[in-house]
């Protein structure tokens, strides 16, 4: 019996996935409990449908962010943040400060959960970090703490 998983199955399958199972299985665990629907051709043809508009968006995605990457990348960010003697800061530069510096230089829009710092930057100077622009493709840039 084929299926289609309305939702994520543990050891089975993702949602929107076409499958092959055993009759008892498709018909009484997962039809019976709303977790996928019986393939007909009607919903096979559905599916497809479903499956080349997500690849064009993926690959629309993907596009974009290798011309972000192009654009960002070796590029230098700088942060203005209050520091004590020695260039030590009180406290540390976030990837949410970082985002925000990246917003207002280069004007994209980056979330801050995409920015990775290898350490906590408690200090002035330069360091790299990356961006997560797509699964597979990074950017990365260079930090430039500088005191108020």
């Amino acid at each position: 019996m084929k299926v289609i998983l309305k939702q994520d199955v543990a050891r089975v399958g993702k949602k929107g996935e076409l499958l092959e199972v055993s009759d008892g299985y498709g018909r009484n665990f997962l039809i019976g409990r709303g977790l996928a629907d019986e393939a007909t051709p009607g919903r096979v043809r559905e599916y497809q449908e479903q499956q080349k508009a997500q690849k064009a968006k993926d690959d629309k995605r993907q596009k974009l962010a290798e011309e972000l990457k192009k654009k960002l990348g070796g590029k230098v960010v700088s942060v203005s943040v209050s520091a004590g003697e020695g260039g030590r800061l009180f406290g540390s530069v976030t990837s949410a400060q970082v985002a925000e510096a990246l917003a207002a230089q280069f004007g994209c829009d980056i979330d801050k959960k995409d920015i990775r710092l290898d350490d906590s930057v408690k200090q002035t100077g330069s360091f790299t970090f990356k961006i997560k622009l797509y699964p597979g493709i990074d950017a990365e840039m260079t930090l430039k703490v500088e005191s108020e």
